[in-house]
């Protein structure tokens, strides 16, 4: 699976009330990824709502990624993406197989990146590129890096951090692989924005 386009993330908080009805406008705009992103402790209620998650991207030839949960991504058969403090990569590739994707957050360091590839990333994550409502502390990344990146780590590059339809442009020119987006695309307030704004962030890779 190629992956380039757009990177979905969800938000508990943002999506409450409404959570399938986005996360499927957002899918019949064309996701390439959707990571589900809950930072809750009701594990029944996590289950639930990523089980409904992989039937909807099944639906829709999207992949799913779990977000810092190697174990719940190893029960449903799908993706997961770990953060710096989760610990390396080698252990979820063993428990995932060779055929999972795993992305890992590198948040500004070309170093972080290069770690993640040697211990079997499928996408290295960068950000925060713009100030974001999610992780207003991260550290900013920039273009420089991106190029840097593009040209010493042979993976897919997956741009995080405030990113809308206004900014993401130059991201795409300078090398991004995949935008991850949360606010810009769910922060719609009704479906079809959603979907509008979804293919519109697509559009960005036709150029």
């Amino acid at each position: 699976m190629k992956l380039r386009g757009l990177y979905a993330i969800t938000d508990s908080q943002l999506l409450a009330g409404r959570f399938l009805s986005h996360v499927e406008a957002a899918l019949e705009g064309g996701v390439r990824l959707l990571q589900y992103r809950d930072k809750s402790t009701d594990e029944a209620q996590r289950l639930r709502e990523a089980e409904a998650l992989k039937r909807l991207c099944e639906r829709y030839g999207t992949a799913l990624i779990i977000n810092d949960d190697a174990e719940l991504a190893a029960r449903l058969g799908v993706g997961v993406h770990l953060g710096q403090t989760d610990g390396p990569l080698t252990p979820a590739r063993a428990l995932l197989g060779r055929g999972a994707i795993i992305g890992s957050t590198c948040h500004a360091q070309l170093e972080l990146a290069q770690q993640a590839a040697a211990e079997g990333a499928s996408y290295i994550a960068f950000g925060r590129f713009f100030n974001s409502v999610t992780k207003p502390g991260a550290p900013a990344a920039s273009v420089e890096l991106l190029e840097q990146a593009r040209a010493q780590v042979k993976l897919p590059i997956a741009v995080i951090g405030g990113i809308t339809l206004d900014n993401a442009a130059p991201l795409v020119a300078h090398g991004a692989d995949l935008l991850a987006v949360i606010h810009g695309l769910f922060g719609a307030d009704d479906a079809r924005e959603v979907t509008r704004r979804a293919r519109a962030f697509n559009a960005l890779f036709a150029s």
